[in-house]
């Protein structure tokens, strides 16, 4: 029976689907990354393996081979950080993403309004919306509020010389979790050129979660949105509004209605 099993054409169709889904994820993984130089250099490797055992060219079948053996070790030294990220991202899921009830961004119209206030005023601001990966790592080094999310309470928060304005605030299951929040930097060292320690925050932690996280500069006023490790800066509260609803719809969930700002 178990060999009727595994000679079925539906296992040959999983074969493919797992497959298909494991080079999706390596392409996501390595997409504007150092790796991706890596990846094409390997695939050299087997293309050029490829030729030499089809010519009979077995010296160069076997200079290749080591090479490939070389070239897996280098890249485990020289991209650890990258891949420890995307283990702690496979690890730290609180839930199963099916099992997830389908929600929206809470208290939309008062993040909109808190981030149109602060960047008027010239306040830096980190405002973290965790979704299916636990922050429970991040939330433990700031101080726990619980707090009802409200454009008066999360202003005051990023407000000079309130205490816990240098750190971050995480948003969760609709309350201000906590505040004062440090996060991982990134370690592109590409990115340390252009922007400063609150932006590589905001990537480095969009890098081992699927959180969201606003960026509002306090030299610029710019706000900015990462999230999966990328940054897109000088958005107005309309973009912001678009590039949450295109990261919500895209995971299957609703998209968040059009901000009410006032400019009072």
């Amino acid at each position: 029976m178990w060999e009727a099993i595994t000679k079925s054409p539906i296992i040959d169709v999983l074969d493919i689907i797992i497959v298909g889904w494991l080079l999706y994820r390596l392409l996501r993984f390595v997409r504007n990354t150092r790796a991706v130089q890596m990846v094409a250099g390997l695939a050299i490797l087997l293309v050029l393996s490829f030729v030499a055992s089809s010519l009979g060219m077995i010296v160069v079948g076997r200079i290749i081979t080591s090479l490939q053996t070389v070239w897996v070790v280098a890249f485990i030294i020289l991209f650890q950080p990258e891949l420890r990220s995307a283990l702690a991202n496979l690890g730290m899921q609180r839930r199963l993403r099916m099992l997830r009830e389908q929600d929206e961004l809470p208290a939309e119209n008062e993040i909109f309004k808190t981030v149109e206030r602060l960047s008027r005023r010239g306040l830096g601001a980190l405002i973290v919306l965790e979704r299916e990966v636990s922050l429970d790592r991040w939330l433990k080094t700031g101080t726990s509020l619980g707090a009802e999310i409200t454009a008066a309470t999360l202003e005051s928060l990023f407000t000079v010389p309130a205490p816990l304005h240098d750190g971050a605030v995480i948003i969760r299951d609709g309350k201000i979790a906590a505040a004062g929040c440090t996060l991982p930097p990134t370690e592109r060292e590409e990115i340390g050129y252009i922007l400063g320690l609150r932006h590589r925050a905001a990537i480095g932690l969009s890098e081992v979660s699927d959180a969201i996280v606003i960026v509002v500069s306090e030299e610029t006023r710019a706000i900015s949105l990462c999230h999966a490790g990328e940054i897109k800066r000088g958005l107005s509260i309309d973009d912001l509004h678009t590039e949450i609803g295109r990261i919500l719809f895209a995971g299957g969930k609703k998209k968040p209605t059009k901000p009410e700002v006032t400019t009072a």
